[in-house]
């Protein structure tokens, strides 16, 4: 779990180990991406309350590598919805779309604030 708007790491799990070793870079990586997406004009909610919306501007981030998929999940908090939960998954093991139910499950059963 990690702070898309600074990269963060708020848990000592991290899948970004395998980049290099370097789990803080790998950290602020993928907070950047995410960042981009959720800033995106080309991404933003449309309608008349989309501006008042305290949701988080996307929902998932597929990344897909030659090796791995990286699924980036945004969470919906009480407070500034800058949390997000990175899931790593071997591309040849992995089963994506278990993975995107099971970690969209586990994001709503999350307690922050």
């Amino acid at each position: 779990m990690r702070r898309w708007s600074t990269g963060s790491a708020d848990s000592p799990w991290d899948g970004g180990r395998r980049a290099g070793g370097d789990a803080e870079a790998a950290a602020a990586e993928i907070a950047e991406l995410a960042r981009h997406a959720a800033e995106s004009a080309a991404l933003a909610p449309v309608g008349p309350d989309a501006a008042a919306d305290k949701e988080p501007p996307v929902e998932d981030l597929i990344v897909t590598t030659a090796g791995a998929y990286h699924l980036l999940r945004f969470v919906r908090t009480p407070f500034d919805s800058t949390v997000l939960l990175h899931l790593w998954l071997d591309r040849d093991d992995g089963n994506l779309a278990l993975a995107r139910i099971r970690l969209a499950e586990l994001a709503d059963r999350l307690v922050l604030g």
